[in-house]
């Protein structure tokens, strides 16, 4: 399965290097378009976790 070619990157705009590692900036997941599910660093596309977790417990229905 092949999705859409990921646009080109741009040393210094697009990622940076860290440790022997590529980090992509918000800049380029804005040009790719779309979240990999990675956990990238800087994804806009994520949702952020609230600093304090609350946990909601909801009544189990019966279904016929």
């Amino acid at each position: 399965m092949s999705g859409p070619k990921p646009p080109r990157a741009v040393e210094g705009e697009d990622y940076y290097l860290e440790g022997g590692r590529v980090v992509f900036t918000e800049a380029y997941h804005l040009k790719r378009g779309y979240c990999c599910n990675s956990k990238c660093r800087h994804c806009p596309y994520r949702e952020r976790a609230p600093a304090e977790s609350v946990t909601v417990a909801l009544p189990r229905l019966k279904l016929p």
